[in-house]
């Protein structure tokens, strides 16, 4: 088969296209053949060197989507030919994505809805699980994600032409939310609204804290927050009493600084969160409710639903991560089959 591998962490040019052994499942474990692999930031810094020790031989990318293509002793969730998408395919492992063939415990393949295309189970993995984490640790909110979950709500996903915040945006309007975006620019607020956005807010031309607040006068009850640094002051005027901050990235800085007579005095939360180490009864629910969403058509990926999509060949592994590492709006993915 055809590999990309790393023996070495580094720039891009450390990645090599190699033939492989076609690996076998082990008890527990799946063959995936991939028809798409999906690239995100925690890929490129995994490579770069940002992440755990390097195996001998490792293959980049955490998500894909494929089908079936040999089962391991004791595994009967799945079976050849089954559609299914991946995560966390390459985290502690060095089975990623980015070859014709995975090998993966059940746990982290998860069944790809027949009405649900192989770029869009690609594009679920490390976003929209981190979106449904995000969206589900509100102190009174569900633990579970589904039609009518979030009615009554106000949800204000900081940058929402992202993976995550596109994903989150999808979510919580398939979960009966009032969804509010800050974007940065009028393209984005497009896309922003393809996703499924009530309210979109260009921080760079409006005053985003009277825009949210005109459209939540009671307040916001949950921030999806990519980048907590930049935010604090603006999150701060605009939650509601019991409201909740979940942060997934710490994108304009790595150090916060807070009002604690302001947070206290509206009982707030900050919640962090990080795929990784969320645990496993998170991943599956993420999981479940994930896939109800693409069976309800609520995830739709291409411009056309908000997510543009830029595709590389294989052998083109290294541009793709290039084109994310420089912050290429959408979702990146390789075509490997």
């Amino acid at each position: 088969m055809r590999s990309i591998v790393y023996s070495e962490t580094g720039p891009s040019d450390v990645l090599r296209l190699e033939e492989r052994p076609v690996p076998e499942p082990g008890p527990g474990e799946v063959r995936v053949r991939v028809v798409v692999s999906a690239v995100n930031p925690t890929d490129w810094k995994n490579r770069s060197g940002g992440g755990a020790a390097v195996a001998e031989l490792q293959t980049p990318n955490q998500d894909g989507a494929g089908v079936v293509d040999a089962v391991g002793p004791g595994v009967t969730a799945f079976a050849e030919g089954d559609r299914v998408w991946t995560f966390l395919s390459a985290y502690q492992r060095p089975s990623g994505t980015a070859q014709e063939f995975t090998v993966l415990p059940v746990e982290r393949v998860v069944p790809l809805p027949a009405g649900a295309s192989f770029d869009a189970g690609a594009s679920m993995g490390v976003p929209a699980m981190t979106a449904h984490r995000a969206l589900t640790v509100h102190e009174s909110g569900p633990a579970r994600l589904s039609p009518g979950s979030l009615s009554g709500r106000t949800v204000l996903v900081a940058g929402g032409a992202g993976a995550v915040g596109h994903a989150a945006i999808q979510l919580a309007h398939w979960a009966g939310a009032t969804v509010i975006t800050t974007i940065s620019s009028d393209a984005k607020a497009e896309l922003a609204r393809a996703a499924g956005a009530d309210v979109v807010v260009n921080y760079r031309t409006d005053d985003a804290a009277d825009r949210i607040r005109e459209a939540a006068p009671d307040g916001v009850d949950l921030v999806v927050e990519v980048s907590p640094a930049r935010n604090a002051g603006l999150n701060a005027r605009v939650l509601a009493n019991h409201g909740s901050i979940a942060v997934y990235a710490n994108d304009g800085g790595d150090e916060i600084t807070l009002d604690v007579r302001g947070h206290f005095a509206i009982n707030a939360r900050y919640q962090f969160l990080l795929l990784y180490t969320v645990g496993q009864d998170a991943l599956t629910a993420a999981a479940e409710d994930i896939t109800a969403a693409l069976s309800d058509g609520a995830l739709g990926v291409g411009e056309e639903h908000g997510l543009p999509l830029t595709r590389f060949p294989l052998e083109r592994t290294a541009e793709a991560h290039d084109a994310v590492e420089q912050g290429t709006v959408g979702k990146v993915l390789i075509d490997v089959r």
